[in-house]
Parts: C-alpha cells; structure tokens; sequence
C-alpha cells in the first residue's frame, strides 16, 4: 500500500523549480555566467556545476536548457561573436570597398575591451580544445563565411571567404593574444589602410 505522506517519485527531464528558476530569466543568467566562466578559465576548466552556481541555479537546470558543455559554449560563442556578424553592414550595396570595411569592422570590434575580453577566451580555447574550436567553426562558417560566400562573384567564393577571414584571425591573434610589436601598438587605421586592399584581392578580383 502507497504512503499517502510520501514524496512522490521525481521525473526525468526539467529539474523543480525554486527560488532560482524563472524561466527565460535562468536561462540568460546561465548563458551570462557561461560566458564569464569560459572566458575566465577557458573550456577545459570551466564546468557544468562551477557555471550553474555562477548563475544561482542548480546543477541540473543547465543540463536542462543546454545538455552539455560543448552547448553551453556554442550558445556563448553566438553571443560573443554577434558583433561580428553583421554581414550586411560590411557588404554594404556593393563589393566596392569591402575589404577595408571588413577590416574596419573587425578591428572595432576587437578594439572594444567589453567584446574583446570575451573574443580572446573563445580564440585560445579554440586553439587548444578540439570541441571548442569545432564549435566555433561552425559558428563562422554558418553564420559568416557562407553568408559572404554567396555575395562573391569570384571562383571559389567560399574558399576566399576563408582566406580573408583567415588573415583577420592571424591579425587578431598577433596584435590581442600574443601582443607582437610593433603590430599591438599600431593604429587601428594604419592596419586598415595596409590590410584593405589584400582583403579587397581576396574578395573581388578574378
């Protein structure tokens, strides 16, 4: 016979909510301590339970919105890399000009310190994790590269896409992670004014 005083069994799935648990709101504050968290420890020591107290909710409530930690840096990285990914603004009406728009726009991004801090976590973990640098190739290539791709009228679209977003990283990486003079110091401009017209090569000539 059943104890009518006994708990009853939990379920699979959606852990109870509590005090922490609000909805769409846990969900943002997982997502914002995710990002604090990787970019503070990187992929390999940030974890599911160090994020979830971060964020004030249980362990369990991660793992529900977001299944895993390779997930979790997924949503991250679509977050951080937002600012960059506004295709439109950098192919503008025409191709006239694109290569130092591009420049231009990648810099400003990088030179933001608010955006920065976070682009340099996800780019070393990148280099050094293989689930995290999956995660952010799928992330360029998906909302970035195929998207400029498909405005070039070049042979092999996609493979200049690449080539232009390749020199950006090498850029990034030498003048914000590893800080090589005299490239950390230079001005924003001069680098456009030297990277421009490559990009524009890339991009638009035959």
């Amino acid at each position: 016979m059943t104890d009518p005083a006994a708990p009853a069994p939990r379920r699979r799935g959606r852990p109870p909510r509590s005090a922490g648990d609000d909805g769409p709101g846990a969900r943002d504050r997982i997502l914002a301590a995710a990002r604090t968290e990787f970019s503070a420890r990187g992929y390999d020591k940030a974890s599911m339970r160090g994020i979830a107290k971060a964020a004030g909710v249980d362990a369990a409530l991660v793992h529900h919105y977001f299944g895993t930690k390779e997930a979790v840096f997924a949503a991250a990285v679509e977050v951080d890399f937002s600012p960059a990914l506004t295709v439109d603004a950098i192919l503008g009406d025409s191709l006239d000009g694109v290569g130092e728009r591009l420049a231009r726009h990648f810099l400003a991004i990088w030179e933001n310190p608010a955006t920065r801090t976070p682009l340099i976590a996800v780019i070393r973990s990148a280099l050094t994790h293989d689930a995290a640098a999956k995660v952010l190739r799928g992330v360029v290539l998906r909302r970035l590269l195929e998207r400029v791709a498909a405005e070039l009228a070049v042979p092999e679209p996609r493979f200049r896409a690449e080539l232009a977003a390749s020199h950006m990283v090498g850029v990034a990486i030498m003048r914000y992670v590893l800080e090589v003079e005299p490239l950390a110091s230079a001005p924003p401009e001069h680098i456009v004014a030297l990277v421009g017209p490559t990009l524009q090569r890339y991009l638009t000539e035959p």
